[in-house]
């Protein structure tokens, strides 16, 4: 995440633009808290507008899941293997 110089604030896939940034890992769940918890808006020093919240949830939902929380099955469920 990056609050850009002009205020704005954008998802950062590459951590290189100009401004305040912030770093969330690629999981839904750490998204979701960040913006439930108004953590974000802390470390960029910025008040999230509705909208701009609402692109954040819906990139977040669109990361995938964690393969700890895939249920395994077939040959990878019995050896373990993922």
């Amino acid at each position: 995440m990056v609050r850009t110089p002009e205020g704005a604030v954008m998802i950062d896939e590459t951590g290189k633009r100009n401004g305040r940034g912030a770093y969330l890992c690629a999981q839904p769940s750490c998204w979701e808290k960040a913006l439930g918890r108004k953590q974000l808006e802390r470390a960029l020093q910025v008040l999230l507008s509705a909208e701009a919240e609402a692109q954040m949830r819906e990139y977040a939902a669109e990361l995938p899941q964690p393969l700890s929380t895939i249920p395994l099955q077939g040959k990878e469920a019995a050896e373990g293997v993922c």
